[in-house]
């Protein structure tokens, strides 16, 4: 096996170190956040870092990396309070990753890519069209982590839009039915397959 200390990390190149230590956590999740400018510009951000939090109440959280760059998203939930989460298909990941552009606040990533804004149940933010599975969330906290100098934002889930056909009686969303991708550090996209759903596992009790 290829071994690396923390002397070898930190003498890596930058982009090297990021394609690493990115990657080696896993397959992760992959979203597009969308928010809202005061001046009603809806932001379009490509995320890998969404995790569920809790669901009572129904908790979802993301990191961030506030200034000394803007950062859209940050800014419009701080100023707003209200975001979309929509998760990605395989059709979509050509202009996921393109949101990822840095372009100004003032320019809509609707407008640079084939993504579609959507609106539903009168709330404040659109979700992007196509997307099976449209998360509205509110902004509860935000936590600063030191080490790095990022932020858990956190955000309690309001409205909850899912293709049908990805529902199983007991609540369990099929993912891999949707075609929903995941990410392979910065800028791979995988297609997970299901092998074997279990159930409860319980202690072994010897007889």
């Amino acid at each position: 096996m290829k071994y690396f200390n923390t002397n070898d990390i930190q003498a890596m190149s930058k982009i090297f170190r990021l394609n690493l230590i990115n990657s080696i956590t896993g397959y992760k999740s992959a979203n597009l956040i969308v928010t809202k400018t005061n001046s009603k510009i809806y932001n379009v951000a490509i995320f890998s870092s969404v995790t569920h939090l809790g669901s009572d109440p129904p908790l979802i959280g993301f990191i961030t990396r506030p200034g000394p760059v803007p950062r859209n998203t940050y800014d419009n939930i701080i100023e707003n309070g209200y975001f979309t989460i929509n998760h990605i298909t395989k059709n979509q990941i050509e202009s996921a990753h393109h949101s990822s552009a840095k372009y100004p606040k003032n320019i809509s990533e609707f407008d640079k890519t084939t993504l579609s804004p959507e609106f539903k149940e009168n709330f404040v933010i659109p979700f992007v069209k196509n997307s099976p599975i449209q998360i509205a969330c509110s902004f509860s906290n935000e936590y600063h982590i030191t080490e790095n100098n990022t932020k858990l934002i956190i955000g309690r889930i309001e409205n909850l839009f899912l293709n049908e056909n990805l529902l199983n009686k007991d609540g369990w969303v099929e993912l891999n039915k949707g075609e929903i991708v995941t990410i392979n550090g910065l800028d791979g996209y995988a297609l997970p397959k299901l092998i074997k759903r279990f159930s409860y596992a319980r202690p072994k009790i010897k007889k």
